[in-house]
């Protein structure tokens, strides 16, 4: 046979050959997307995580929620919301914000009270009898300032209450307790006498705003309560 014949030339391994090298790319750019997919899966899910988490820790939410359990949400919402940043997420910081607060707006209630009855009034002020009115805002007086010791006396025990597992801790959280129902019943008495025996001004110039003092030492003493769940 000649030498310089030309031997037939066959294609079937190069065929088979390509088509490995062919069917290896597009698997390994099958695992590149499945990779890329899960990675950017991942990604999102933990922006979503982020989003969620820094949502559901903003302090300000933490105030909403925990005045939820009290008997005037909006209330309690509106004087302690502007503490959220030093409240944080603490239901024991929440609850003594909440003492002081209502420290703070009782003691101001009582000097009201306290310069209503001390400043001469024409006696057209009272509209029913004038000694009975004036024993009536004297006595709301002095249940305003028993309600200010107590909440003082609880907000010292405050300090007290240490960890929850504390072996004393329930004991003082008792005694927390008792001082600010104390002071809430100090405040419903005196709203009991100014019903009783004070007319529509005298009514008009003090009630209101013993209903709101009393609404704050009310939340506290839920906020308080509170602190026995956790």
């Amino acid at each position: 046979m000649c030498d310089l014949c030309i031997k037939p030339f066959h294609l079937g391994g190069i065929d088979k050959r390509e088509r490995e090298s062919t069917k290896k790319v597009n698997m390994e750019r099958n695992s590149f997307s499945i990779v890329t997919t899960l990675v950017l899966t991942t990604i999102y899910l933990l922006a979503c995580s982020a989003i969620i988490s820094a949502a559901s820790s903003n302090p300000a939410d933490f105030v909403r929620r925990s005045c939820k359990t009290t008997r005037y949400p909006d209330v309690c919402y509106k004087s302690l919301v502007s503490y959220a940043p030093s409240v944080k997420h603490s239901p024991h910081q929440l609850a003594y914000t909440a003492l002081t607060v209502s420290i703070d707006r009782v003691r101001s209630v009582s000097s009201f009270v306290a310069h209503l009855s001390a400043r001469p009034k024409p006696n057209s002020f009272f509209e029913t009898d004038r000694s009975t009115e004036g024993s009536a805002i004297q006595d709301c007086t002095d249940n305003l300032k028993d309600s200010v010791d107590q909440l003082r006396q609880s907000i010292k025990e405050m300090g007290h209450l240490g960890r929850a597992k504390a072996s004393r801790y329930a004991w003082h959280l008792n005694n927390v307790e008792t001082w600010v129902s104390g002071a809430l019943t100090d405040e419903t008495t005196c709203l009991e006498s100014l019903s009783q025996s004070a007319g529509p001004k005298v009514k008009t110039a003090i009630r209101q705003k013993v209903v709101e003092a009393a609404q704050v030492t009310s939340n506290a003493l839920a906020l308080v309560n509170q602190l026995g769940t956790h």
